[in-house]
């Protein structure tokens, strides 16, 4: 049986906003979060834009801002995931793919910034070969390069480390869909070799063609998780009703459109 790496449970994450200097409200980011994720495998985490997803990765990572406030448990490895772990862990045994280019260091040469502390040379290069970046890329700085380029360069600043979780929050936007399927696929071969692999993503095709596990997200909460072998054919062996909306939303399973009631009412099924 696959070692547990990840375990989030009932996790909630908060946000202080202050009315004047002494008082202030909370906002809720996201609640009830459930899931878990074992060494080898892929667990991708679908929902619509603003469901809590991107907010998951940097509650596992600790680089929520300074006005979070976080309820629930996160575990690594069986350990409990707190601050002084996070910080233990970070950028050695846990990495980040971000969403945005602008993550990367307008001052600093692409090279150096993928190969950072840990990565070695020789492995950035092997990378960048898989991911159709020229060698003369390491040379470059940010501003020189295209969307998509920059997106391929995110990916290496990862994968090259010889991290076990690996977070990918929305990596393939601004790809060629060649660049896209090689980055995927890489995913899957880093999975395949021991290491997790959180992909958190809109696109539920997408997350189906490499992830074991679907964990799907609406405003701010876990409302099921799935098998990824589930989302074929006329989706019979999904069972939450959320999860099945989902899928037949799809255009190659008639975009059938749902309304804001029917919604409601699926989603209070409840969680995962």
């Amino acid at each position: 049986m696959a070692e547990e790496l990840l375990r989030v449970t009932n996790l909630s994450v908060s946000f202080r906003m202050y009315q004047g200097a002494l008082t202030h409200t909370l906002v809720a980011g996201m609640h009830d979060v459930n899931l878990h994720l074992n060494c080898g495998e892929i667990l991708a985490v679908v929902g619509a834009s603003g469901s809590g997803k991107s907010l998951l990765a940097h509650a596992v990572l600790g680089i929520l801002p300074y006005n979070a406030v976080t309820s629930g448990e996160m575990r690594y490895r069986g350990e409990l995931l707190d601050a002084v772990l996070q910080e233990q862990l970070r950028g050695r045994e846990m990495a980040l793919i971000p969403q945005s280019v602008t993550y990367l260091d307008p001052l600093m040469r692409v090279g150096k910034e993928v190969c950072g502390l840990y990565g070695a040379p020789a492995d950035m290069a092997a990378t960048f070969r898989r991911l159709h970046l020229e060698e003369r890329v390491e040379r470059l700085y940010p501003f020189q390069l295209s969307g998509g380029m920059a997106r391929r360069v995110l990916f290496s600043t990862a994968v090259i480390t010889d991290a076990s979780l690996i977070i990918a929050d929305e990596p393939t936007p601004g790809m060629d869909v060649k660049s896209a399927v090689e980055a995927l696929q890489l995913l899957r071969e880093l999975a395949d070799a021991g290491k997790g692999v959180l992909l958190i993503t809109h696109d539920i095709d997408l997350a189906v063609e490499v992830a074991d596990n679907v964990a799907v997200f609406y405003e701010g909460r876990t409302v099921d998780m799935a098998s990824a072998a589930a989302f074929h054919g006329d989706g019979a062996e999904l069972v939450h009703p959320y999860t099945k909306a989902l899928y037949h939303a799809l255009p190659q399973n008639d975009f059938t459109v749902y309304t804001a009631a029917e919604v409601t009412q699926m989603t209070a099924a409840g969680g995962a």
